[in-house]
């Protein structure tokens, strides 16, 4: 079944011609509404009458994390906060988010772009969904609420944890499909199978899968241990949430929403354009958004782009499952977190040395993160009391900023490896997925 048959098997030039259109119109809607679009077109030398072409976009400059960061909270809106009828967070590097408005136009799209991509993997009106993402300021939980609410399928809001539950509720609920992190739901697995409960016994079918990288391998996993079909789809709140694209049952590449994004791969060092097929980072400019358009927004993924049409019939460009990030950020269960906000949370903190590590490892199929750092001299008593009591005060404090629950390590003075070049402060020990 295809959703939006219009637009999911459009032809390519009229596909392009739509997408210059809307290029047209958002960079001179930026342009009159958004002062830092503005400010830093002017920086560059250029204005949106010089998109004459659609290789002229390479001509705009970027946005990056930093400036949505340095417009926190409400800098780079283009409509008064009347129109703002819902507000979104992601993880910031200082413990600050990155806040993303949306209008009521905004979150019609937005359900109706992930409609589109649910019933691309398999989602239909029939089918009982148990979201098991958190719900709250991330995206991912109330974008694909709204979507397959659109779809008529019947939703289990279960969020995220009550483990035992969870499995009960797709007992008693007869859940067809299952949504949430790759890692969790091989957790749920585990889970299930200690409580007596074969998971490939129950009645789910279809697993939608996002917010963290996944390999093919755990796909295989997945599938083997659920009796799944197990699909992939990519989003990030600084553009939507989930709904940018997602994978049809061809599993061959996830087709991207081109109507509303136009996608770009660049070479991440030099920020030139890549042509088709070749791999690069991931830029993204919303062709549709209101209330938070963005212009060329380097997602520090890596992928490839695939324009050929699919097997399935729609004509729309597909994404490679993305293959890793060009920065430092570490996804931890599908949560950024970034070393600094980690240190900047330990630098606060009186008694704690500048002498830290982060340690990612995995559990079983969860991620855990632990973050080891020296006592002071002065701090350091010897007392397991004094040492259980401040370890709970940082995990708090981590736990704040973070939105996970770190486990945390305090060490003897001069403990940690000392470093005569650049101190090595995260230690990934997960197994690279292919």
């Amino acid at each position: 079944m295809i959703w939006d048959r219009q637009h999911e098997c459009m032809q390519r030039e009229e596909m392009q011609a739509l997408q210059f259109e809307r290029l047209k119109e958002t960079l001179h809607r930026v342009y009159r509404q958004v002062p830092f679009y503005r400010h830093l077109f002017a920086e560059h030398g250029v204005r949106p009458e010089d998109l004459r072409h659609p290789a002229d976009i390479a001509k705009f400059p970027f946005t990056t994390k930093a400036a949505l960061r340095d417009n926190y909270p409400y800098g780079l809106f283009a409509v008064p906060m009347k129109e703002v009828v819902r507000l979104h967070a992601s993880s910031g590097t200082t413990g600050k988010p990155v806040v993303v408005g949306y209008t009521r136009r905004d979150l019609k799209t937005w359900a109706e772009l992930v409609a589109r991509m649910v019933t691309q993997a398999g989602v239909t009106d029939e089918d009982v969904v148990q979201i098991t993402f958190g719900y709250g300021l991330f995206t991912g939980a109330f974008g694909l609420h709204y979507g397959l609410e659109r779809v008529g399928a019947t939703i289990v809001p279960s969020s995220v944890g009550n483990t035992e539950k969870q499995v009960m509720l797709m007992q008693d609920f007869s859940t067809t499909a299952l949504v949430g992190t790759p890692s969790y739901i091989l957790h749920l697995g585990e889970a299930a199978r200690s409580m007596g409960v074969d998971p490939a016994g129950l009645k789910v079918r279809l697993g939608l899968f996002g917010s963290e990288a996944w390999s093919e391998q755990m796909r295989m996993e997945l599938e083997r241990m659920w009796g799944m079909k197990a699909t992939d789809n990519y989003g990030l709140s600084e553009v939507m949430g989930p709904g940018v694209c997602g994978e049809c049952g061809a599993a061959a590449g996830m087709h991207i929403s081109e109507d509303h994004f136009l996608i770009e791969i660049i070479d991440p060092e030099t920020g030139q354009p890549l042509d088709y097929g070749r791999e690069g980072e991931v830029v993204i400019t919303t062709l549709t958004k209101e209330a938070f358009p963005v212009v060329r927004y380097r997602t520090r993924d890596i992928s490839v782009i695939n324009p050929e049409p699919c097997p399935c019939g729609r004509t729309t460009a597909r994404l490679r499952k993305v293959a890793g990030r060009t920065d430092d950020m570490l996804i931890i269960s599908g949560v950024n977190v970034f070393p600094s906000q980690i240190e900047s949370v330990l630098m606060e903190i009186d008694g704690l040395s500048p002498h830290y590590q982060i340690v990612v490892d995995k559990k079983g199929y969860l991620d855990h993160l632990e973050v080891r750092v020296e006592l002071t001299d002065e701090k350091f008593t010897g007392q397991y009391r004094d040492l259980e009591a401040m370890e709970s005060s940082v995990r708090r404090r981590l736990q704040r900023v973070l939105s996970i629950n770190p486990r945390v390590r305090l060490l003897e003075p001069r403990s940690i490896e000392r470093s005569r070049g650049k101190a090595q402060r995260v230690l990934d020990l997960r197994p690279k997925e292919n």
